[in-house]
Parts: C-alpha cells; structure tokens; sequence
C-alpha cells in the first residue's frame, strides 16, 4: 500500500471513531465546537452573554453543525479516495469507483452507529456523506480534466 492507500484508510478510522463516540460525547464535541466558535463571534459584536443565550445559540446551530460535520468528512474522504484510485484507474470510470467507495463507507458507517450507546442509522446522514463526496469527486474531476486538455 502507497502513501495515499494509506491516507484513506487512516481517513476511515477517523470516521470510524467520530462514529463510534456514543451519543452523549459526540454532542458534547459538537456543542463544543459551536461555543468555541459561533458562541464566541456572538460575543464579539454582542458583549458578554448569559449563559441562557449560550444554550440557546448552541441548541440553534448544533443539528446545523453536525450536518457539516458529515458532509466535510466524506468531502475529504472524497478526494482521498479519487486521488488514491487515479493511480490505478485511468478513464471516467475513476468517478464511479469514487463515489461507490465513499458511498458503502457510508452505509457501513451508519449501519455501525446502530450498535454505539445512543446513537442511530440516518439515510439522511448516508445522503449528506454521499453529497460531500460527490461535490469532492466532481470538483477534482473537473480540476484533472482541465489539466489533460492543456
């Protein structure tokens, strides 16, 4: 295995782990990351807040956030795994093998949320990985057409 082999599976395990984080930890990372940032530029422009306004700005964003959070992992497990295959792949077919990859990691990966401490299969969640990794592999596709047409 190369470098890049590498970098995906390692990419994958970090998505295993995130989803292996039941409930009550994997909400507190999120409302964490929302009070470190978005609570924070609230107070800039606002002052000093209570703690009421705190939760409500965490409780308002924190489904938001965690959306995100899908969608920006699988957008890099997207490109990972497109430029791994551009090295044994050399035609269109590259996009589908992309998108099937991420897309089965999805599957599995929700499917293995089913089991972890509070926490649940989503097909939304599988179709917010899938629009992340889409939108990578695109993206990358069009950048490396581009480069063979000059």
């Amino acid at each position: 295995m190369n470098l890049k082999g590498l970098l995906v599976v390692i990419w994958m395990i970090v998505i295993f782990a995130f989803s292996n984080q039941p409930s009550v930890r994997s909400s507190s990372l999120s409302d964490g990351f929302i009070s470190k940032t978005i609570v924070k530029v609230y107070e800039v422009f606002n002052g000093d807040i209570e703690s009421e306004k705190k939760e409500e700005i965490i409780s308002k964003y924190s489904y938001h956030i965690r959306k995100l959070a899908h969608f920006t992992i699988y957008f890099i497990l997207g490109i990972l795994v497109y430029i791994y295959l551009c090295g044994y792949i050399q035609n269109k077919s590259i996009i589908i093998y992309s998108l099937l990859i991420c897309f089965v990691y999805a599957c599995t990966d929700e499917f293995h949320q089913y089991f972890v401490d509070g926490r649940y299969c989503s097909f939304i969640d599988v179709l917010i990985d899938s629009i992340g990794s889409v939108l990578a592999i695109l993206l990358l596709n069009i950048k490396f057409l581009k480069r063979k047409v000059r």
